[in-house]
């Protein structure tokens, strides 16, 4: 999710120890070992993996082309339009899959050459990860992103200020699961203090609102997110509401998965002045989109992250190391402000997130919609700390400008110590061993 800095609601913007042997460990079940020739049924497993069930008499797909692999109400339209398929769609294989790509007549040109590629490299990402199914999971996964990209082109979908998640009778969040799963290295991923997103449910189940004060960086963050914590938190990975800015539900490529997640829907600060004519309308919508989200915390027991740096990490210029971005501290205060007036009890934690290898972004923020995705399987890395209460950290301070910058300063700089941690953890090989006295790293899948 791009998600722009909270003060453009008001005039600008704010807005998803492990062994090393090559066999892939329990928790990355795949689909039963099946290449099929005839259609199968595309069904959740208890995890949110596709598994394929093929019939007895059903028999693997033969020659030198790939497997053939159905989706479970796909649209082709090419030759069905755009109606949702009741049963099996006709069968796929990576050729027939490529040729309607290129060939489909309602998809431009532009939007047909970022799947295509695509394609290609979620392709050999997710090849990368041992799975014995990996090529199956891929194909179907990439069948289903075509479908639907091919729908919402026909159809498009326009999102309101405050989005809920699709989940029927297509389930958009449950794709998105099932799209990135396959690039998450559960092997060498970690979540920092796992106890205290039990902390957080104990919380909303009394109708407190906890915030999230995070950095951003990929697409695929949301799905990220909710897939390190599915096991243990599936609550949370299902409800959290993300404060996302307007390239994820315009690009083409990005709108599907967006469907599926809790959005509240804001245009961003950072591209608030890219067309002229069109600054008048995205303050109105923001403001719009502020009043969705005040109404949301009056109401208790909310969810929301939000990225106070306006957008995605990116590295630094001269050394490429990534590193989170700084907080705006006008859109941090912004934020507590809306927290405090709901009336409602409120928290606010620091939320730190290292994924960026899965997906990274351009090297620079872009002004038109749809960009490269260079994709990898790779471990990626959440961490939560203790809440942070403005009351405690501004107690000493002389005015408010020194307390708001205070209060933003100590929210990002626990980001970064955290981000520390994980890097340590996923690039130097250390572990578990990489935790420290505020942070205690687990890999709770296992």
């Amino acid at each position: 999710m791009h998600a722009p800095p909270l003060v453009a609601l008001a005039g600008g913007a704010c807005p998803a120890a492990a062994s090393s042997s090559s066999s892939p460990p329990p928790w990355l079940a795949s689909p039963r070992a099946a290449i099929l020739a005839a259609p199968a049924r595309l069904l959740r497993s208890r995890r949110g993996a596709l598994r394929l069930e093929a019939k007895a008499a059903w028999r693997a797909a033969g020659g030198g082309r790939g497997p053939r692999v159905p989706a479970k109400g796909s649209v082709l339209a090419s030759y069905m339009g755009a109606e949702e398929v009741v049963g099996p769609s006709p069968l796929i294989d990576e050729e027939e899959l490529i040729l309607h790509i290129r060939k489909e007549g309602n998809l431009p040109a532009d939007v047909a050459s970022s799947l295509e590629e695509l394609y290609y490299n979620y392709k050999n990402a997710v090849l990368q990860n041992g799975d014995p199914n990996a090529y199956e999971i891929m194909l179907s996964n990439m069948t289903a992103l075509f479908d639907r990209v091919l729908m919402d082109v026909q159809n498009p979908f326009t999102f309101p200020p405050y989005h809920k998640a699709i989940r029927e009778p297509f389930d958009y969040y449950m794709f998105g699961q099932n799209y990135i799963r396959p690039l998450v290295d559960f092997r060498n991923s970690y979540v920092g203090n796992i106890s205290l997103f039990h902390d957080m449910e104990e919380k909303l189940r009394q109708g407190h609102n906890v915030v999230l004060m995070s950095n951003h960086q990929t697409e695929a963050d949301p799905a990220i997110i909710s897939l390190l914590l599915e096991k243990t938190n599936p609550w949370i990975s299902e409800n959290i509401v993300y404060v996302a800015g307007d390239r994820v539900i315009t690009d083409p490529l990005c709108k599907p998965f967006s469907m599926g997640r809790n959005l509240i829907c804001v245009f961003s600060k950072k591209h608030m002045n890219d067309y002229p004519e069109l600054i008048e309308m995205k303050r109105r919508s923001n403001t719009r989109s502020l009043k969705e989200m005040a109404l949301l915390l009056r109401g208790g027991s909310q969810l929301i992250w939000i990225a106070p740096s306006g957008g995605r990490d990116r590295p630094d210029p001269s050394t490429g190391e990534w590193y989170p971005a700084p907080f705006d501290s006008s859109s941090v205060d912004n934020m507590r402000r809306l927290l405090e007036h709901a009336g409602i009890p409120g928290h606010i934690y620091p939320l730190s997130l290292l994924c960026y290898e899965v997906m990274p972004p351009p090297e620079q923020v872009a002004k038109e919609i749809g960009e490269q995705r260079v994709i990898s399987f790779h471990g990626v890395g959440l961490s939560v700390t203790e809440e942070v209460k403005y009351g405690d950290i501004t107690a000493h301070t002389k005015n408010a400008d020194e307390g708001r910058e205070l209060f933003s300063d100590t929210l990002y700089n626990s980001v970064v110590n955290q981000y520390n941690a994980l890097k340590s953890a996923i690039f130097k090989d250390s572990g578990v061993a990489a935790s420290n006295t505020a942070i205690s790293l687990s890999q709770p899948w296992r």
